[in-house]
């Protein structure tokens, strides 16, 4: 069995040296340019497994490398060497096709995890390893419209290195379906997906969170506890609602991100990681920076791609395929017989926006079958909200800044005090979650009351 080859291209004879001794531990055959002549010369003869580059070259730059093993060698990952701390640098490499960076110094132990990490894609490259695992995240994404066709050839692409990927799109859509997608794809697919739900970790506990803590290290903090991205630790830490993190834990999150190392709450070293970012959030993050609320520097670097998941309302004739997955989905889970949409349902549901995306489908379609006498699903089983219908008197009270109290009916004869309030507090609850396109951190907040306290509601009434 031959040997995997890697190529360096640096004109530091140090680094040179260091990166042959190490990957040659590694049982790998190492070839070590310093220019980027020698290392044309060199891809133009042989192929390699991995290849090294340095940013700045005596006659150009690792750029150039870059862009010409894209062109010529698309198979062979590249990682970008530079200076440290240097995050434009590496920002620019990965957007120029580099599957990693590293920085100067380098870190052995980081180096080797990186190597593996890319010797593994390459190779299951030469397998034909790109399909999604079966029973993964692949089985879901429903649709054959042409704005997921792009989706999943998007998806393709960013699976093939460690670039940080920014996942926009609305609530419901399904971003961390696309972002376990990428993870699957990948040759981090053997690691651990970790999501997180950066709305939902309350500020004071957000550094423990994320990077841990040493036994004694504050009050309550009984035992050592590892955070988030060790729990990440050679996979992808997926960072959910990312618009929520606070200023001071931005700043923090990018000194993880850029360092590729954290340190726990009363740890004195810093520990390496090897993770992979992936973020999203409903919210215009461009818009953010602007208005200072979200800091430049961190959007620059989590946003080196950026990949749009569609609205369902851009993507109608997506929406038969997606109702039979999800009868499909809920029969199972019940034990019913598959619900059958009746052509007047499946016509009220490709004429509906879906504000709450797939999310709401999903909903909708559950309802629906505990509203329905049979496997047969009528459109008045559906239950849409009526669209542009004027408002009951009633209910321009209330808007209009009425106690809901007064806008409401009075209690029935057979209902109870309890069942008005909760009436009361279903409407309004409903009422929030589609204004915030069911964003549960967003509803809350319009609520007046806490992410826990809304959760906590919703199983008390029964809302889905």
């Amino acid at each position: 069995m031959s040997l995997q080859t890697v190529l360096v291209i640096d004109d530091e004879r140090d680094i040179r040296e260091l990166l042959t001794i190490t990957l040659g531990r590694m049982d790998l055959q190492v070839e070590a340019v310093g220019t980027v002549a020698d290392a044309r010369r060199a891809l133009s003869e042989n192929s390699y497994d991995l290849c090294f580059t340095d940013m700045r070259l005596p006659d150009g730059n690792g750029q150039e490398i870059i862009e010409l093993i894209a062109e010529t060698c698309p198979d062979t990952p590249v990682a970008m060497i530079t200076a440290y701390g240097n995050v434009d640098a590496a920002v620019n490499a990965l957007k120029a096709g580099a599957f990693d960076f590293v920085s100067k110094p380098v870190d052995i132990q980081m180096l080797r995890g990186l190597v593996r990490t890319a010797l593994r894609l390459a190779e299951e490259k030469r397998e034909g390893g790109g399909a999604a695992k079966a029973g993964g995240s692949g089985d879901r994404l429903i649709g054959d419209s042409p704005a997921m066709e792009q989706v999943r050839a998007t998806i393709a692409k960013l699976a093939r290195n460690q670039a940080p990927v920014y996942i926009a799109g609305e609530s419901g859509v399904g971003k961390e379906l696309v972002a376990r997608l990428i993870h699957e794809r990948g040759p981090r697919a053997g690691g651990p997906f970790v999501p997180v739900n950066c709305g939902a970790i309350p500020s004071e506990l957000m550094e423990s969170e994320f990077f841990g803590h040493r036994k004694g290290s504050f009050t309550g903090a009984s035992a050592d506890k590892e955070g988030l991205f060790q729990a990440a630790q050679g996979g992808t830490l997926f960072l959910d609602e990312v618009a929520e993190l606070p200023l001071h834990m931005q700043v923090k999150l990018l000194r993880a991100i850029q360092e590729k190392a954290v340190r726990p709450i009363g740890g004195r070293d810093e520990i390496p990681v090897d993770v992979r970012i992936l973020s999203a959030t409903h919210k215009n993050l461009g818009q953010l920076v602007e208005q200072g609320q979200f800091r430049q520097d961190l959007f620059y670097r989590i946003n080196v791609i950026e990949l749009r998941v569609p609205p369902l309302r851009e993507r109608r004739g997506d929406v038969p395929q997606l109702a039979a997955f999800i009868l499909k989905s809920l029969a199972g889970k019940s034990g019913q017989e598959v619900g059958r949409l009746t052509p007047a349902a499946l016509d009220a549901l490709e004429a509906y926006d879906f504000p709450g995306n797939v999310r709401e489908l999903e909903n909708i379609l559950e309802r629906a079958m505990a509203m329905s006498d049979g496997a047969s699903i009528e459109a008045s089983d559906l239950m849409l909200p009526q669209r542009g219908a004027r408002p009951a008197p009633t209910e321009v009270a209330a808007t209009a800044g009425a106690p809901a109290a007064a806008a409401a009916a009075a209690p029935s004869a057979d209902g109870g005090l309890d069942d008005y309030i909760s009436n009361i507090e279903r409407t309004a609850i409903v009422k929030a979650l589609e204004e915030s396109r069911y964003n549960k951190t967003a509803a809350a907040r319009k609520l007046g009351i806490t992410f826990r306290a809304l959760r906590y509601k919703l199983k008390k009434l029964g809302i889905d």
